[in-house]
């Protein structure tokens, strides 16, 4: 089919906020559009595949400033580390844009100017709640537990001069469309957690400028003004394609708009499925055709966090498994609309259960037996049986079950049945015993018709795998000399050429694994880590060495009394970061108490310390200090304290506050 004839399809991710190394967590969203993108190729669509890197905001300005180095500096650094783990898991996007491209920027001015133009953005003040992690306003109201309802974060109180959209004027109409498109916001569990939690109550209009930082787009009109994150964000999804607010939009927006979908995570499916309509219909621009809200990748019990200390990346795991063993794991993992889990101990089991035994397996075994018995040629001899048929009718109906899955979107069970075909395949060999046809020389034709069935059922299988493992379908076909089979040719059995020579030496493709013995690499990967943190961190665990690195000697010295010596896991519970001192005061009901708001990474925590004879509140602030974050909270005096700040005491009793060598981040891991 000519590329000119082809039915566009246009699919986006939600854009990485480059504040730092994107997890395994977000990394599965890539992964998901990237296989959703390929097989929308191999079903005949001219698909444009877009992703990229969202680069401005307050967060992204305080971790520069903590970094030492600019903004921009930092984003570059922060986009090209998730352009390079994008690239690694095999990823075929066909545009990276980030929000600090100039033609972005100057589209997000226009369109700024054209809503102010045209009354749908007025200036005003904004007195709230605010969510630096989130960059967002709450009301009271919308708080749960008093924390910011997307993250579970503190707010805090906020006044500023800001521009405001009208976001009422259009409601009716957005719901009015969701009503009538009920294919727009999927899961349908999403959609009517949008209705019944934020439309149907009634919208309050949205702040889409700040003056309290700098690192924005400016609003060219009123410089002292940055453009708010949504509304420079969102618009990637069309500046990225050609969109031009002026009428001057490419041939490409004209091409490819409506998007056909864009793929988020569920926290963000607020600003997907309210915001962007809205702006969409503010510039009399089509709405995308469906939004899809996808579930999390969990990391034991709960949701992958930095601040949990659970992350996994990436580039360990693939370290570890392989590009296509990660990808297999996250895309099969995942239900459609629940959350998905993973472990180390789940991908050794995966990699065993499903790659290295139904499929490597299966594809050592076909080739081996090939070899052995006809020298490599792959013959049908047309010796069939009723068996056979069963094979080839399993094969084909999986086929249009995966198809039919991945038109909903159900890439996890299309896996599965992609794998029902490996499955039926193993059950095949056990079924015919190719060993046993070969001690009997009459049966010759009906073995070679066996190992025939096998390799086209293989070939068929791994071209229908091709976009959820690419890597692996390329060596499975390679290895029986045949090429990817069009999906529009699966419809039949026979198609892989008799007389074909499969290779003379199969490789392994997934090696079954010990899980015992990858722990064990685990554990001594992070001690390495940790290890590695201590070096670069100059020692700075508690010890005040001298400035050769001794221990200072003929310096006053204290003896302790040791406690029971612990291992490395006891050590291994504790997590302690650097945090920064941002406010302090004295706690009225206690005489030795101090009640600090410690800013350890994008959270705000409040620690009480019994300091209060040795530090005032105005010395306290702006220290940075070693904290321990993972400390179940307590109350104190009637205050709940969530941490503890680090100090030496020495003979007399005297307390002094244990801060790092060198100035680190608040956050910053101390190993």
């Amino acid at each position: 089919m000519c590329q000119d004839c082809k039915k566009p399809y246009y699919i986006t991710t939600a854009i990485a906020y480059a504040s730092g190394k994107p997890h395994i967590g977000n990394t599965y969203e890539i992964v998901l559009a990237d296989s959703i993108a390929r097989y929308k190729r191999e079903q005949g669509y001219d698909v444009f595949f877009q992703t990229g890197t969202d680069e401005h905001g307050q967060k992204i300005e305080e971790k520069a400033q903590a970094a030492g180095v600019t903004p921009k500096e930092f984003v570059d650094r922060a986009a090209a580390e998730i352009r390079r783990i994008w690239d690694l898991m095999d990823t075929s996007y066909d545009k990276f844009i980030r929000t600090t491209d100039a033609g972005h920027e100057a589209q997000v001015q226009k369109i700024f100017k054209k809503l102010y133009d045209q009354g749908d953005i007025y200036k005003g003040y904004y007195e709230g709640l605010y969510c630096t992690p989130c960059e967002s306003f709450f009301t009271e109201s919308q708080l749960v537990d008093g924390k910011c309802p997307d993250c579970g974060r503190e707010v805090k109180p906020a006044k500023e001069e800001a521009y405001f959209f009208r976001m009422s004027k259009y409601a009716p109409k957005l719901i009015e469309h969701i009503n009538q498109h009920p294919e727009f916001i999927q899961p349908v569990s999403r959609k009517n957690e949008m209705m019944n939690n934020f439309l149907l109550p009634g919208l309050q209009d949205l702040c889409v400028s700040r003056t309290t930082f700098s690192w924005g787009i400016p609003v060219d009109f009123d410089p002292k003004h940055v453009t708010y994150v949504w509304l420079d964000a969102l618009t990637n999804y069309i500046t990225g394609i050609g969109y031009d607010c002026g009428g001057s939009s490419t041939d490409q927006f004209k091409k490819y708009w409506p998007a056909d979908l864009h793929l988020i995570g569920k926290d963000i499916i607020r600003f997907h499925t309210i915001y962007w309509p809205i702006f969409l219909m503010a510039l009399n621009v089509p709405l995308p055709k469906q939004v899809f809200g996808h579930p999390w990748l969990l990391q034991g019990d709960g949701k992958m966090s930095k601040s949990k200390g659970n992350v996994l990346y990436a580039d360990t795991l693939v370290d570890f498994f392989g590009v296509d063993a990660v990808r297999y794991f996250v895309l099969h993992e995942m239900p459609f609309d629940n959350d998905g889990v993973i472990s180390w101990e789940l991908m050794v089991e995966r990699m065993n259960s499903d790659l290295a035994n139904i499929l490597g397996n299966l594809v050592n075994r076909t080739i081996s037996m090939s070899n052995k018995y006809f020298d490599g040629v792959i013959a049908d001899k047309g010796a069939a049986g009723e068996v056979d048929e069963d094979l080839k009718k399993v094969v084909l109906e999986e086929v249009k079950k995966a198809d039919a899955k991945m038109e909903q979107l159900r890439v996890a069970d299309a896996m599965t049945e992609i794998f029902n075909i490996f499955r039926r395949c193993n059950k095949y060999i056990d079924e015919t015993t190719p060993w046993t046809l070969a001690k009997d020389e009459a049966q010759k034709d009906r073995l070679s018709t066996v190992l025939y069935n096998l390799t086209e059922s293989i070939a068929i299988g791994a071209s229908l795998l091709y976009s959820f493992m690419p890597g692996t379908a390329g060596k499975i076909l390679a290895q029986l000399n045949t090429v990817k089979r069009e999906l529009s040719q699966m419809d039949s059995f026979g198609l892989y050429p008799s007389g074909s020579k499969v290779t003379d030496k199969p490789e392994i493709l997934f090696a079954r694994m010990d899980v015992k013995e990858v722990l064990d690499k685990v554990e001594a990967m992070q001690a390495a880590q940790a290890a590695g943190s201590a070096a670069a961190d100059g020692g700075a665990q508690g010890m005040d060495a001298g400035a050769d690195g001794s221990s200072g000697a003929g310096d006053d010295v204290i003896d302790i009394e040791a406690k029971p010596e612990i291992t490395y896991d006891d050590f291994a519970k504790l997590q302690f970061q650097v945090g920064e001192i941002i406010q302090c005061e004295a706690v009225p009901k206690s005489k030795k108490l101090l009640c600090s708001q410690v800013r350890i990474g994008s959270q705000t925590r409040q620690i009480l310390s019994g300091i209060k004879a040795y530090y005032s509140p105005e010395e306290m602030v702006g220290k940075k200090v070693m904290v321990v974050t993972n400390l179940k909270p307590a109350k104190l005096a009637g205050m709940l304290s969530e941490g503890m700040i680090l100090c030496a005491e020495d003979a007399e009793g005297n307390l002094a506050l244990m801060k790092p060598e060198k100035d680190m981040p608040a956050g910053a891991e101390i190993c």
